[in-house]
């Protein structure tokens, strides 16, 4: 390794981003962010879509619900880096031939760039009877319903957790539709108050309910995973 020879000890490796003409402060500080943040770079490094791909991976890692021969579902999937998780992890591709085949199913709004292993469909799960298209395109029922949801941003952070709460209680209504028994549920909330009584719900309808926060996730963020195992049916 090269000597550093200036006298000031180690440099700083830190990207620093200029704050160009139109763009707004915030805009500078979430640009320098990425490309400052380690699961960015790792993410490019492995072929992940996006960061989002370390979080599902983690929280899986501690409840074991992608698992070879489940059938997923993974609401506002894009860009496909859950997806990616999910495939590896239930063997869509049948790539151990000693475990059993699992289907990952994709839905959005917009249309996603194909991925092996998986079905992108665009869909809005909200409209009346997207659950029945869904359980159409499975097959049956779904073993494991995942969520990386979140509402555009208003720059007001109550109104912003009251609209991903309601989003999220909406996933949660849509997974008792389409989960099997023992199913698993799975969705990002951020933290603030408002979440009470969608983990009520959860815990009328499932087994356990846990929350975790993955290394993944920025120390600075609200953000939290909701995962209720045990699907009652």
């Amino acid at each position: 390794m090269a000597k550093n020879t200036s006298g000031r000890g180690q440099r700083d490796l830190t990207v620093k981003v200029k704050t160009a003409r139109g763009r707004k402060l915030s805009s500078t500080r979430w640009l320098q962010r990425q490309l400052n943040d380690p699961y960015v770079k790792r993410a490019q490094t492995e072929g992940y879509r996006g960061r989002a791909a370390f979080k599902i991976m983690e929280v899986d890692d501690k409840f074991r619900f992608l698992v070879p021969g489940a059938r997923v579902v993974d609401l506002g999937c894009a860009p496909g880096g859950w997806c990616q998780i999910a495939v590896k992890r239930v063997n869509a591709l049948g790539e151990r031939s000693d475990k059993k085949v699992g289907r990952v199913l994709g839905v959005d709004l917009q249309e996603i760039e194909p991925l092996a292993g998986a079905e992108m469909h665009t869909l809005d799960f909200m409209i009346e009877n997207a659950d029945d298209q869904v359980k159409e395109w499975l097959g049956g029922k779904a073993d494991v319903v995942m969520s990386d949801m979140a509402a555009s941003s208003s720059g007001h952070k109550q109104t912003d957790h009251l609209r991903i709460i309601s989003l999220c209680e909406a996933a949660a209504y849509f997974a008792f539709d389409v989960l099997e028994e023992g199913g698993t549920f799975v969705a990002k909330v951020l933290a603030g108050g408002a979440e009470g009584e969608l983990q009520k719900l959860l815990k009328q309808k499932f087994l356990k309910v846990a929350n975790v926060k993955p290394p993944s996730s920025r120390s600075d963020s609200s953000e939290k995973f909701v995962v209720a195992t045990g699907f009652r049916g």
